[in-house]
């Protein structure tokens, strides 16, 4: 099937034989809530049981797969969007990876052709084989129909072959087996098992962090694989270099002395391992502390405070009075703070949970928020923030996305909005109040490395 895509109007042709070959393999599925999140840290903890090194990637901008996926192969999982991340961010991950690793595993994202840019977009952009993940537990003949269209709807698309998940006898196995045509691979079945069934609340699965048995579950997961075709590794791909090693383009260490301290913990866990990787290329000391257990900030000239969780430990976030003084002290002395979505509600007025219990918060930003049941926003985006660029021919755009069950109201005047993509709707406001910055947006750094240095200057937003 034709598709109208800029990313494949100006692909680059590459030389066969001048990349770096690495098995590889897309994890993708007809719909969410198949089981890509449990089959593909399946097969890197069983991949990473025999020793091999596997290096797990996201396609989209979610944050919380990625921690069940660094949990599997205890290596750092960062995301794939040929728009978030861009064409050549993106080959420039993946062949860093292929240099360094047996296996690269990339879970898709919502189902295989879905969104723009989709999962079918990568594979057919890098030419990596996808395994389909089918939920087959009420499934038989029509397992091969839906198949078929995984593998032919689109006609460039690598595809390796199926799994069926949650089918839990040999029989039924076997059904599925002998309704497909010779032409696709089925790679075995995966049984319905309540022991390595991921929780999930409002914003996705739970985190990886607050799973006592996650290691237990993963490994049980991982046994199931080895009952498979998949215990042998797939086929190799061949990655070749954007010939961009260094995003920062020039200002290597522009943020040199610069300390960054970044509330991490269940509160606040929402990052782009890539965020921190330009950070800390940028020349910046990364200094964590957590809202819930610590009783102050720790030195530092600059508070990054991610998205998270703040509802659900909102009454310990309110409790840790002698934290919430530090960074009040922090805000008062004008050292800038940076906050995204739910790190933005931690700095309101208030918030209010599910159930109508309002709590205070930090009153260092004018606004309440209150959380609800209906999803309030997602999406993909970009906003302008050519107020915050020194030069005028500065580019002035940061990508992003957002994802949250909240709304605030906020007492001042929005400095910016953002832009969906690829709809052009309107999204979310950004927010600067005093040395606050701040909005529902979760911003991906990397995608415009000298605004983002802006943002990060110790000096403070309100000088920019």
């Amino acid at each position: 099937m034709a598709i109208e895509n800029k990313a494949f109007r100006h692909r680059p042709q590459q030389q066969a034989g001048s990349g770096v070959k690495c098995s590889a393999l897309i994890v993708a599925a007809p719909h969410s809530g198949s089981g890509k999140t449990t089959v593909t840290a399946a097969l890197a903890r069983y991949h990473r049981n025999l020793g091999r090194k596997v290096t797990v990637f996201k396609v989209g901008p979610d944050f919380i797969d990625p921690m069940i996926l660094r949990q599997a192969s205890e290596e750092l999982v960062y995301q794939l969007d040929l728009w978030l991340v861009g064409e050549q961010g993106c080959q420039e991950l993946l062949y860093r990876a292929a240099q360094e690793s047996d296996l690269i595993l990339i879970e898709g994202v919502m189902g295989l052709f879905d969104g723009t840019p989709s999962s079918a977009d990568l594979a057919e952009y890098f030419n990596i084989p996808v395994l389909g993940v089918i939920d087959a537990k009420a499934m038989a003949q029509t397992f091969a129909a839906v198949t078929f269209g995984l593998a032919k709807f689109r006609e460039n698309m690598p595809f390796s072959g199926v799994l069926a998940n949650r089918v839990n006898s040999d029989r039924h196995g076997e059904l599925l087996s002998n309704s497909l045509p010779d032409e696709f691979t089925y790679y075995g079945r995966m049984p319905k098992d309540d022991s390595i069934t991921l929780p999930e609340r409002h914003l996705g699965l739970v985190q990886a962090q607050e799973l006592a048995d996650i290691d237990s579950q993963l490994d049980q997961a991982a046994s199931y694989i080895a009952n498979t075709k998949l215990v042998n590794l797939p086929e190799k791909v061949e990655f070749f270099s954007a010939q961009q090693t260094a995003q920062l383009q020039g200002n290597e260490q522009a943020l040199s002395g610069t300390r960054i301290i970044i509330i991490r913990d269940a509160a606040f866990s929402f990052i782009y391992a890539a965020n921190i990787a330009f950070l800390k290329q940028a020349g910046a000391d990364i200094i964590y502390c957590s809202a819930l257990t610590d009783k102050h900030l720790p030195d530092g000239d600059i508070l990054y405070i991610p998205g998270g969780y703040p509802e659900l430990y909102a009454e310990k976030l309110k409790t840790n009075v002698s934290f919430i003084n530090s960074v009040q002290s922090f805000a008062n002395s004008q050292k800038p703070i940076i906050a995204e979505c739910g790190g933005m509600l931690y700095l309101l007025e208030q918030l209010t949970d599910l159930s109508g219990q309002k709590f205070p918060m930090l009153g260092l930003l004018p606004g309440k928020a209150v959380m609800q049941k209906k999803l309030a926003a997602i999406g993909s985006q970009w906003v302008n923030l050519s107020m915050l660029c020194q030069e005028q021919t500065a580019n002035p755009i940061m990508r992003g996305h957002s994802f949250h069950y909240s709304s605030a109201e906020v007492s001042i005047e929005p400095i910016a909005q953002t832009t969906h993509h690829p709809s052009e709707r309107l999204g979310e406001f950004v927010y600067q109040h005093n040395n606050i910055l701040a909005s529902y947006m979760h911003w991906y750094l990397p995608s415009n490395p000298s605004l983002a240095i802006a943002m990060f200057n110790k000096s403070g937003v309100t000088s920019l």
